[in-house]
């Protein structure tokens, strides 16, 4: 299927390959939110209990639709660390890292949102892959009230991550 722009928004509208949680599916919350602000999201259903099939469908996804960023919730972010993206940027949710993979570091450029409060993930985790990354402080965002970051203030900031570094390509 071929997804063209919107004419309308097609300046601003942006190609995201969105990876979801484990036991999460797709046409969720967050995708929903980004599609809903003339995103075009590419929302694959990842294997539940195969991590390298997982990533077998997100890179098959990766490699047919080139988006400009990709956006791993939880187990979707370490799936989205063990992809090889060229230089499209990453913006991790919550990333289940040291749950899933061998991926240990992210490339720069990455931004990571995480909830002080997650009682999934520690937020201690995201601490550690921004220091193992060499990543600046403020590539690490605090923000939501757990694990889920399904309230306003997180969906709005996963937004602005996005479409911030879409801009540094």
């Amino acid at each position: 299927m071929t997804h063209l722009p919107d004419p309308e928004t097609s300046a601003t509208t942006m190609k995201i390959l969105f990876l979801h949680g484990w036991q999460s599916v797709p046409g969720g919350l967050k995708p929903t939110y980004l599609a809903s602000h003339g995103h075009e999201v590419i929302n694959p259903r990842l294997d539940d209990e195969d991590f390298q099939r997982a990533v077998a469908t997100a890179q098959a996804e990766f490699d047919r639709h080139q988006p400009e960023v990709v956006v791993g919730s939880s187990r979707g972010g370490a799936v989205a660390m063990n992809l090889e993206v060229g230089d499209a940027p990453l913006v991790l949710l919550c990333p289940a890292w040291k749950l899933w993979g061998v991926a240990t570091t992210v490339p720069k450029g990455t931004l990571i949102l995480h909830s002080p409060l997650d009682e999934v993930i520690p937020f201690a985790d995201s601490e550690a892959l921004a220091q193992n990354s060499g990543l600046p402080p403020e590539a690490l965002i605090a923000t939501g009230g757990d694990h889920r970051l399904a309230e306003p203030e997180p969906l709005a900031k996963m937004l602005e991550a996005c479409e911030r570094v879409a801009g540094q390509q």
